[in-house]
């Protein structure tokens, strides 16, 4: 569906029993929500999984103004999301650029949100060259272990309006992420690859937070979801079920 906000008309998709409990997904920068459709099969029996493409990337309409890209705008929009759909409290699932998001919005919002699962997380400056070169090797471990990998789904980084892609994202830098981890008290999970360069900062986030456990993805780089949709949703299903 498409739902109209202030400033902006956000792209949303809904998957699953209506009477399920919720998830919201958040996506990896450049991202779109067609980086989960290896993921929402896996699930949308046991849940209902909501998605969406922030104002300005997928197939969201950009924003009215370039204020309007801030984390603090996007927690308006997904309540917005959760308020049209009936949903009072969510788990929510988050990967890299996501899980910058994702953690802002349950700093914000934290009476939302039931059990917070962060991957590929970071709350520093992102290494985007030791991501690339750190996907690469994992990509040929895993090759190397005779497992097939698998093809990121058709349109995961298409964009209606290129030029929006860039300020949309830019919204992590006017937000204290450490701040949020410090006061973080939410049931969480992060989970991050051995071979990506943000698990120095995924355990600096744990070590902040009050109820955090880390969990490392053996084999695994940056963009885990889009690499192993099979583990990362493993490791999300037996989260919540904890």
């Amino acid at each position: 569906m498409n739902l109209q906000v202030a400033g902006a008309t956000l792209h949303v998709e809904v998957d699953g029993p209506v009477d399920a409990p919720a998830v919201l997904l958040w996506n990896g920068a450049s991202c779109t929500t067609h980086m989960w459709d290896l993921v929402v099969p896996r699930i949308d029996d046991k849940l209902r999984v909501v998605r969406f493409d922030i104002r300005g990337t997928g197939q969201s309409i950009p924003a009215a103004d370039a204020s309007q890209y801030r984390f603090e705008q996007y927690a308006l929009d997904a309540d917005a999301i959760l308020d049209e759909l009936g949903i009072e409290r969510t788990y929510v699932w988050s990967m890299a650029w996501g899980s910058r998001a994702a953690l802002a919005y349950a700093s914000l919002r934290p009476q939302r949100i039931v059990r917070l699962a962060l991957f590929d997380a970071s709350i520093g400056a992102a290494d985007v060259e030791a991501q690339a070169q750190g996907r690469k090797e994992a990509l040929a471990k895993q090759t190397a272990s005779g497992m097939q990998p698998f093809t990121a789904p058709t349109g995961w980084n298409h964009h209606e309006d290129t030029d929006s892609v860039r300020p949309a994202l830019a919204a992590a830098r006017f937000f204290d992420l450490p701040a949020a981890a410090d006061a973080l008290e939410i049931i969480t999970l992060v989970a991050t690859g051995d071979h990506d360069p943000n698990l120095a900062s995924s355990r600096e986030l744990v070590a902040r937070a009050h109820s955090a456990r880390l969990e490392v993805m053996e084999n695994v780089g940056h963009g885990s979801v889009l690499q192993r949709p099979d583990l990362t949703t493993g490791i999300f299903l037996d989260f919540i079920a904890e």
